[in-house]
């Protein structure tokens, strides 16, 4: 019995011995030749220059010129003559009007002057002989001009029956349909055109960023930027790729919000951009000289506020704290925190953690935002 224990004890002590020697080896191999390699990060050299500081504001797309289609007689609605949705153009036919009723009063107005034309005719040789009287005579051609009056009043109301388009442009959902009565006691809407090429793009930018900005321009801290082009930020975060630019701003602040008031107009021949779509207008606001620039991603924030992940001299990630003073298109302007020569990671911010040893690689295309944020080296 004795025997078997201590056999038993052995075979576990010869077991638990080769299973250390295993481990050693395995704990061996990762500090040996086949440690990991630092890992690769798309880094920007910190270098100041001239930089356009830009305001990005949200805004609501509105139609260059709408309209609304009427009508202007009384009657039923024989046909609608338009698809709804598509382009038409400034004079044509929309709606029919029943114009039956017209026509007959036309041709009462048109047979009225003629009776009234011969009377007067048949009154100026009786004139001249004394037949019948000035006064006469001055009753007949006043009854020629009633005439000529009904006469024209006639003609408009039985062109009427056949409603135009008061304006060219996209014309919306037809607001009645055939058999309606229209135009009893007032001018019955009957459709909606809008012409959104161009199209206007409406916000407002608070009175005090504006008084802000001028003081710093006055001041020489800042130049005033050229505002010819605007830029058209879609709701996926797409620039729209034709340029608008700014026609006017309020002289004064609205009371009630405290902002002012800013237009401006974008071609949209494709007609892309549809009137009441949520939007974002980028223009420029001013020029600050020795700006340093850095794409928004390469910014983070933490609860003592913005940092950034910089290469330290011993080639490692170290958080940098900083504060941004403002945007140049897409790129935060750094205020505070950089100076110039830092070498700032911008991709593979998610693995770079404090501390890890890194392998800084100069950041081709800083404007192109990658799909996801991986290190260089796990970039297919």
């Amino acid at each position: 019995m004795k025997q078997k224990i201590l056999l038993t004890f052995l075979l576990t002590a010869a077991l638990a011995g080769c299973g250390g020697e295993g481990d050693k080896k395995t704990a061996g191999g990762a500090g040996g030749p086949g440690a990991v390699p630092p890992l690769e990060v798309d880094v920007i050299a910190v270098v100041p220059g001239s930089a356009t500081i830009t305001q990005e504001l949200p805004g609501r797309l509105q139609a260059f010129r709408t309209a609304q289609v009427r009508a202007r007689v009384e009657g039923i609605v024989e046909k609608r003559l338009f698809v709804e949705g598509s382009d038409v153009r400034e004079g044509a036919t929309l709606f029919r009007i029943d114009p039956r009723s017209y026509q007959a009063s036309f041709d009462a107005a048109k047979a009225d002057l003629a009776v009234a034309r011969v009377t007067l005719e048949r009154y100026l040789p009786l004139l001249e002989i004394k037949a019948v009287s000035r006064q006469e005579v001055d009753l007949a051609e006043a009854k020629v001009k009633q005439a000529e009056a009904a006469l024209t009043r006639a003609r408009i109301d039985q062109e009427n029956t056949a409603v135009p388009a008061p304006i060219s442009g996209r014309i919306g959902r037809a607001q009645v349909t055939e058999g309606a009565l229209v135009g009893k006691g007032e001018a019955t809407p009957l459709a909606i055109i809008e012409q959104i090429d161009p199209i206007y793009a409406n916000f407002t930018q608070p009175g005090s960023d504006l008084l802000r900005l001028r003081q710093a321009v006055k001041s020489g801290k800042l130049k005033e930027a050229e505002k010819a082009k605007v830029e058209l930020i879609l709701e996926d975060g797409s620039v729209y790729p034709q340029p608008g630019k700014l026609l006017f701003s309020d002289l004064a602040v609205d009371p009630a919000t405290g902002s002012v008031s800013l237009r401006a107009l974008f071609p949209n021949p494709r007609h892309e951009l549809l009137p009441g779509a949520f939007a974002r207008i980028r223009f420029p606001e001013a020029i600050a000289d020795q700006a340093i620039r850095l794409p928004q991603r390469a910014v983070q924030s933490g609860p003592q506020g913005q940092f950034v992940m910089v290469v330290d001299a011993e080639g490692k990630a170290a958080p940098h704290p900083v504060k941004t003073g403002g945007m140049s298109g897409s790129d935060f302007i750094i205020a505070e925190g950089l100076k110039g020569g830092e070498q700032v990671i911008v991709n593979g911010l998610q693995k770079a953690r404090p501390g890890t040893p890194v392998k800084p690689v100069p950041l081709k295309n800083p404007n192109v935002e990658p799909a996801a944020q991986l290190p260089a080296g796990d970039k297919k």
